[in-house]
């Protein structure tokens, strides 16, 4: 029975085999029928039918030099008409402030191709090469390759299989050839950023990899017997009814506020309809006799500040040994639609007073990040003005003050954008969080969109557990007044020239700002670039110090000590231009924390007997933190 068995599964094998060897040289066969047929396809062949019209796109390009103002006219006509019909008032934007309207795509669709009109021997040389390039692929002469750290074509299928690879060269050749395209035919560098960036949607969204065929969405099916499948559907109609149809990027059911966030201990000491004050309880003998103040953004909820134990800042600053405080944000309403810059910074000044009395302290130290920093700046203006010193140091984090530098931000930002946007929120009394997060989502769609498109739908997985991601999704809506006056300010840039800009009766000049500060940018960000927080460290009339975060936008801020990976450039000096600064910066191994610490403890003051409790008989604990507006919906 043994033997028999033995010969019966050797028999199979060699079948087996057999079989393998007749589809391996089937295959060889059919890609050597396939290379000969390539080899016959020239450029010339494809560029045929351009060379037959070449008298045609002589006399139109005569034409358009003779009579360009009446061409131009004529195209914009042509495009006024059939693009207006198709314009919507509504579509996902770059601008997580403002959103992205019909008529910006239509306008930037309508420069787009009117340039290329009028520039159709350049459009017609990028045709040409964009042929050479894809005959190149046919054939297997091709290089081209995805740039090094692109994870969507990690999987060695797309080198190694044929078909793969030049469906992926073609990809490239196409982007490739598109971005070099607008390049040339665009004058103004604005209209080519919009046009970019419309482009780049388009071609994302299109990539090999977002497709049923990518190879480890295929091998993930067999894999799993089709339960991938069933499973990636099922994300998708979740999604469907409860993420507004975007990729979730992280498992909400995983975590909870006040359980596995948020948890450092700690009382609220001070509450009025604007925020919660939260004191934590020291765990050291004793603490800095200046108390730290953190201002989270109004965006977005206060515990970016205290995530999970090892990650929260907090819990950091409360190890080494500071004296430390807390604002935590109400989430507006419609009833709150007049909250702008004024209510903000008179909220703020009045936890100030109170972090003062409880500590008995004259002044405080204070941080901010991201808006959270610009309010920071506008309360440092609004004291200096008033020769007020309650603030002895400021910490502020991945914010841009002077709005001229470039950023994804101001790329559909126009008096009109503005004035609709505006409009809207104020018609709503609020611009909602969730509407907010999607718009950011769509600044970076390859990481943010399409990464977990193929993670969820595709390969049928669970979107990840990470706890920075579950605070990014618990958004917060903003109040029609601060909407407004944050468009303005972008728009305005009043920050730049002192006194544009009035914050409770006071002109806002920076350069009257004397304490010290501490600027905190990340190399990688892309919603703040570092050069723009650089350019801060000039409008501050005090010492500066600035650091650059190896990171991007939240991992900058959220960057605990021990990270192999982590590092931050620092250079004492602070020359006029970023470039520089970065050219003779030292790049130091693991967080910036560590520096931060010792920086404000030097401005911390002595070291005192920490408090047997909370709060003051003025200002006694009320209730344990997180406190009760942090869920609020």
């Amino acid at each position: 029975m043994t033997e028999k068995r033995n010969t019966h599964g050797a028999g199979a094998g060699a079948s087996a085999g057999n079989s393998n060897v007749a589809a391996i040289t089937s295959a060889k066969k059919k890609e050597a029928e396939i290379s000969t047929e390539l080899e016959s396809i020239t450029p010339e062949h494809l560029l045929e039918e351009v060379k037959k019209n070449k008298t045609l796109i002589e006399q139109l390009l005569q034409a358009i030099k003779n009579n360009k103002h009446d061409t131009e006219k004529l195209i914009n006509d042509a495009l006024d008409r059939s693009l207006a019909s198709h314009a919507t008032d509504n579509a996902l934007g770059p601008n997580p402030f403002i959103g992205f309207q019909g008529k910006d795509v239509g306008a930037t669709a309508k420069t787009l191709v009117k340039h290329s009109l009028l520039h159709p021997r350049t459009t017609l040389q990028h045709l040409t090469r964009f042929i050479r390039d894809e005959v190149a692929v046919l054939k297997g002469r091709s290089d081209l390759a995805p740039a090094k750290g692109d994870r969507r074509f990690a999987d060695p299928t797309w080198s190694e299989n044929l078909l793969y690879q030049r469906g992926l060269q073609t990809y490239l050749t196409v982007c490739q050839n598109l971005e070099s395209w607008i390049t040339d035919v665009m004058d103004d560098p604005y209209d080519a950023d919009r046009s970019r960036y419309l482009v780049s949607l388009l071609t994302d969204a299109l990539a090999p990899s977002n497709w049923p065929t990518n190879p480890q969405a295929l091998k993930r099916l067999l894999e799993t017997g089709g339960g991938s499948a069933i499973n990636g559907i099922r994300n998708l109609v979740g999604d469907i009814r409860h993420n507004s149809g975007m990729p979730s990027q992280v498992d909400r059911s995983k975590f909870e506020v006040g359980k596995n966030l948020a948890t450092s201990p700690g009382m609220v000491v001070f509450k009025n309809e604007v925020l919660e004050l939260i004191q934590y309880q020291p765990k050291t003998a004793q603490i800095h006799a200046r108390p730290i103040l953190i201002g989270p953004p109004p965006i977005n909820r206060f515990y970016i500040f205290d995530l999970s134990p090892s990650k929260s800042l907090v819990n950091y600053a409360v190890n080494q040994g500071f004296s430390t405080f807390a604002i935590s944000w109400r989430n507006p309403t419609k009833a709150h639609k007049h909250w702008g810059f004024d209510t903000y910074t008179g909220a703020t000044l009045e936890a100030i007073d109170v972090v003062r009395e409880i500590s008995g302290s004259d002044d405080v130290n204070i941080m901010g990040t991201c808006v959270g920093s610009l309010l920071t700046a506008i309360l440092l203006g609004h004291l200096a003005a008033k020769g007020d010193q309650r603030i002895h140091t400021a910490t502020m984090m991945v914010a841009v003050f002077d709005t001229a530098n470039e950023s994804q931000l101001g790329m559909f930002m126009t008096p009109e954008s503005v004035e609709s946007a505006k409009k809207a929120s104020q018609e709503k009394g609020v611009l909602d969080g969730q509407e907010m997060g999607k718009m950011f989502a769509w600044l970076r769609p390859n990481e943010l969109v399409w990464s977990y498109w193929v993670n969820n739908y595709l390969l049928g997985n669970a979107p990840p557990v990470f706890d920075l991601l579950y605070w990014n999704s618990d958004t917060t809506r903003l109040p029609a007044q601060l909407h407004g006056e944050i468009l303005d300010f972008v728009l305005a840039n009043p920050l730049k020239s002192p006194g544009q800009l009035t914050v409770l009766g006071t002109p806002i000049d920076l350069g009257k700002v004397t304490c010290d500060t501490y600027m905190v940018a990340g190399l990688t960000d892309h919603i703040t670039p570092w050069r723009g927080v650089y350019s801060n460290t000039h409008l501050f009339g005090g010492p500066s110090e600035f650091i650059l975060s190896s990171s991007g936008h939240m991992q900058s801020i959220i960057n605990p000590p021990g990270n192999p990976k982590a590092a931050y450039f620092r250079n004492a000096e602070l020359p006029a231009k970023p470039d520089e600064w970065l050219a003779g910066a030292q790049k130091h191994a693991d967080s910036w924390w560590g520096h931060w610490s010792e920086w404000l403890g030097k401005h911390s003051g002595d070291l005192v007997e920490a408090p047997q409790s909370l709060g003051s008989e003025k200002n006694p604990p009320r209730y344990p933190a997180p406190g009760h507006y942090v869920f609020e919906s």
